[in-house]
Order: structure tokens, then sequence, then C-alpha cells
């Protein structure tokens, strides 16, 4: 029987890099501090790394595919530069209010759908049962969820208490580097991380609606 490699799936604005509107420079993208540490750590216990990401400033006009090839170019220098190195880097072009007409459609590859992340398995060999999603908005850990993966959500503050289960995530972290930490308490020993965060507003809106 064939081996396939576990992966963790990292979205990119707001998880990989810090939040920023249709970033459209490599400049733009501007990696969390303490963040290449942990993917360091991950990718020796035998992960692959790789990045799937919503880019429908394609679609909208903001920029263009040679303009994102430059970014994420840059953002695999960056990223070598302090040791590490994505197996994959999978973007969806598209989104229905968009002004160009091929890319302003319902697609597969948007997340929430899980699109990208079952074609990285495909061709990156991987086990979606043993991988890990890890982004910063509810749709990120729907596509996770629907692609087998186990989910983590990067609380920023952003989101509502889902209301659905595959849009709930199996655990919720802090910030990046507390997500990635998770994952490796997890799947490797000697390393302590607190599995049961939830959010203040979480909690209050559960609080509420035990009333």
């Amino acid at each position: 029987m064939e081996w396939k490699h576990a992966a963790v799936f990292l979205d990119r604005d707001g998880t990989l890099v810090h939040p920023s509107q249709y970033p459209a420079h490599p400049e733009d993208l501007r990696l969390y501090d303490g963040i290449c540490p942990e993917l360091q750590a991950l990718q020796r216990a035998g992960f692959r790394l790789v990045v799937i990401t919503n880019q429908s400033g394609i679609a909208r006009g903001y920029f263009t595919e040679s303009d994102l090839q430059v970014m994420h170019e840059y953002l695999r220098r960056e990223l070598e530069g302090r040791g590490v190195f994505l197996d994959g880097i999978y973007h969806c072009p598209h989104h229905p209010e968009g002004v160009i007409p091929a890319l302003s459609i319902r697609c597969e590859c948007r997340k929430p759908q899980p699109g990208m992340v079952l074609q990285a398995a495909a061709e990156l060999d991987l086990d979606l049962t043993r991988s890990w999603l890890v982004g910063d908005i509810l749709d990120d850990v729907e596509a996770g969820n629907q692609a087998g993966c186990c989910t983590i959500l990067v609380d920023l503050g952003t989101e509502q208490p889902p209301r659905t289960r595959e849009r709930s995530p199996a655990f919720i972290a802090r910030n990046s580097i507390h997500a990635l930490r998770i994952v490796r308490a997890i799947e490797t020993s000697g390393v302590a991380a607190d599995l049961n965060y939830c959010p203040e507003t979480w909690q209050a809106s559960a609080d509420a609606g035990r009333r």
C-alpha cells in the first residue's frame, strides 16, 4: 500500500502573513514574527506545507495572475531564507462579482469549497485524514472540514460562532503560532499547547444561549 504524506494547509492572508485587504505587491506580504520556527518544526515532523488562498482581487481587476506569481515567488524566498520550504501554493482567482468575465463565476475552488485542498492532495499525494487546515475565517474551516482535514481557526476577532457542524473548527487558536503548536501538541510528543481556548465573544454567546 502506497504511503501518503500528511500536510498542514495554511491560509495566506491573516494566517501565514499579516492581514491586508487585496495585497498587490510583494512587500505587502509580511510574515508573522515567530512563525517560521513553528513551520520548521512541522517540516521536521514530516508534514508537507501547502498554502491555499482565495485571490478574488484577480477577478476584480485589482492585480493580475502575473502580479500574484511575483508575490508568491517573493513569499517563497522569504520563507526559504528562514528555513521553511513550501510544497505548494494554490490560489483561486474567481469571484461571482468580478469584472473579468472569464473569472466572474461560482467555482469549486474558492473557499469554503474544498477544491484547492482536493487538488493539492491529488498532486502532492497527501492523506487528508491525517492533515490539518489552519485559517482565520470560517470559510477556511468549512473547506478543510469538507475535505476531511482536522481544522483550526485562528482567532482574529472577526468571526461569529458557527451555526453548522461543517463550519465548526476542531480547535481555536489565539494566533497562528498557537495554531501550529496545537498541531505539534496533537501530533508529536513533548509539546504543550492550550487545546481549550475559546474566544470570549463565543463563550458569552454560548452562556446567553443557555439562559
